[in-house]
């Protein structure tokens, strides 16, 4: 189901009304006269709502001698909420270039010709600064305490503090050996 379908289905079942005609579709195929009998409504009315749960494809219907018999399309209902969030969003790209602009502004903001001026006070802020100094390290190679701080000092003079940040954000990690970068998969 694509995004703009999910939020098609969701404003339709948004309605107290629709979500009763699907209840009752639920138990049996139905006619709009029995619909409305049933839920207290003008067949005029239960005609609308269906006509917009037929859009969406909640449900079908077919034609028998006098009257048109409506059933749930369980097809429709039978993917969850997870699988609907799993989708690719519509948005994606453009979402993707706001968070590389984001990244860009703060690291404008607080590095100046390769420098860290100050350690961003907001946690966010500072994540993105610290990701930007683990660049430095190599993937896989063991540091020393002592190497750590040379880095991290080309950068600011507060090492122990960004090392110990580093450390916490789970940029970097350490164990008697000395300390490595630290990638998402795990531990390298």
């Amino acid at each position: 189901m694509t995004e703009a379908n999910a939020i098609k289905l969701f404003k339709c079942l948004a309605d107290k009304s629709r979500l009763q005609i699907l209840k009752s579709l639920m138990q049996e195929d139905m006619y709009v006269e029995r619909l409305a009998e049933r839920l207290g409504l003008t067949p005029a009315t239960i005609s609308f709502h269906l006509k917009k749960l037929a859009e969406i494809g909640a449900v079908t219907s077919e034609k028998t001698q006098y009257y048109t018999m409506y059933s749930l399309c369980r097809d429709t209902f039978s993917m969850t909420i997870l699988d609907v969030l799993k989708e690719q969003s519509d948005e994606a790209e453009l979402q993707a270039q706001r968070e590389r602009a984001y990244r860009q502004k703060v690291i404008d903001a607080f590095f100046e010709y390769g420098k860290l001026k100050s350690i961003p006070a907001q946690r966010k802020k500072e994540r993105i600064v610290l990701e930007e100094i683990v660049k430095a390290f190599e993937p896989g190679r063991i540091y020393s305490e002592r190497d750590v701080n040379i880095i991290i000092a080309d950068y600011n003079d507060d090492f122990c503090t960004i090392r110990r940040d580093m450390i916490s954000e789970r940029l970097l990690d350490r164990d008697s050996r000395g300390y490595w970068r630290i990638f998402p998969e795990g531990r390298t």
